[in-house]
């Protein structure tokens, strides 16, 4: 018994001489670098008192354990003092962020260092906490009016949504008072989440709507070209001479030529009025050269800018013509017009004014026109 008593002593006394004592978390230490600003006075206090005077400084300090929380490391592994970015209460008392590291008047302790990266470290924390409650409260305001915007384009089937981009079953835009809203189906809920499928629905009926619009239109066309064909090919074989009828017959007699004979019959009952003349070049240049800067200028018909419209008063003179070829066509429609022809050469140059009387006559599907010079003003 007492062997096995003074060898279980021995034994006591070598574990607690060979087993070293547990080293605590507030022993522990980790290099981190520390990086400041120096202002210029900073930097004169740093000279004088043998430092480098460098504005921006670098200092690898000790950190314990117990006070890591204010310390950064990236993703190289690399350990700073939470000195930047820093954070500040504004005049509001809220929290700002500002990329840059603290400046000093004089070369700070290390416990300032500490002071300023623990405030910076509780600053933080309130920073992302605003930022976290604002977002929350936008997100909020977001699905308030994607909600609104929403249930107002389901009630609403004359809405449409932005052709671009084209829209598809999942996904859609929208114009709306808030802006362009992007509303998909992955994404959204509630309302929201049934708008891209039902604007994809509106969007391929529109589609069809449009191609069958342009089928019909086409088709309208084409009836109507036909119908022009064979007015055409009866009057010709009514009125034409001989030498149009063979051309007709070949398919090498032009339209406008056909229509030209068709207006000089249709109109024969005014050939005593005095046809318009399409002169206004040499009229205009003619009028232009009676000034002295001018009196060299050369005006062709494609230096011409024509506004026509329907005439708002006339003279004695202008609607006597009206009556007299009203008179003449009673079936047709007559307008007095007036044309302001101006230079383009130079857009402070007199204008001139001229003024014509149009006379439309339906014959078949033609409608044939005519213009007759009007007294000027």
């Amino acid at each position: 018994m007492e062997t096995v008593s003074r060898f279980e002593s021995r034994r006591a006394e070598q574990l607690v001489e060979t087993t070293a004592p547990p080293q605590t978390d507030a022993a522990r230490m980790l290099a981190v670098t520390a990086s400041y600003l120096l202002s210029e006075d900073g930097r004169k206090a740093s000279l004088l008192s043998g430092g480098n005077g460098r504005a921006l400084q670098e200092l690898v300090i000790q950190v314990p354990a117990n006070r890591l929380h204010l310390v950064a490391v990236d993703a190289q592994g690399r350990a700073r003092l939470k000195l930047r970015p820093r954070f500040e209460l504004n005049g509001d008392q809220r929290v700002v962020r500002i990329d840059a590291p603290p400046t000093y008047d004089t070369p700070p302790s290390i416990e300032d260092l500490f002071r300023e990266a623990g405030r910076n470290h509780q600053l933080e924390h309130a920073f992302h906490a605003e930022h976290s409650a604002a977002r929350h409260v936008e997100r909020e305001a977001d699905r308030q009016r994607r909600g609104e915007v929403a249930e107002a384009f389901l009630k609403e089937p004359q809405q449409r949504p932005l052709r671009r981009p084209t829209p598809n079953p999942q996904r859609c835009h929208l114009d709306t008072k808030y802006g362009r809203l992007v509303f998909d189906v992955r994404s959204d809920e509630g309302d929201a989440r049934l708008v891209p499928p039902e604007a994809y629905k509106r969007f391929r009926a529109d589609l069809r709507a449009r191609s069958e619009a342009k089928q019909r239109e086409t088709a309208a066309q084409i009836a109507s070209h036909e119908e022009k064909k064979r007015a055409i090919a009866d009057w010709i074989a009514e009125f034409g001479t001989p030498q149009q009828q063979a051309r007709h017959a070949a398919g090498v007699l032009p339209m406008q030529e056909v229509l030209e004979a068709m207006a000089d019959q249709a109109f024969a009952a005014g050939d005593s009025f005095e046809r318009y003349p399409f002169d206004g070049a040499a009229r205009l240049q003619q009028r232009l050269r009676q000034l002295p800067q001018h009196a060299q200028v050369a005006v062709n018909p494609t230096d011409l800018k024509i506004f026509g419209t329907d005439a708002v008063t006339a003279t004695e003179a202008q609607w006597m013509l009206v009556q007299r070829l009203q008179a003449a066509f009673a079936d047709a429609t007559v307008t007095l017009r007036q044309h302001r022809i101006a230079w383009k050469g130079d857009s402070e140059a007199p204008t001139l004014t001229m003024y014509g009387v149009i006379v439309t006559l339906k014959v078949g599907p033609f409608d044939l026109r005519r213009e007759y010079a009007a007294p000027e003003e």
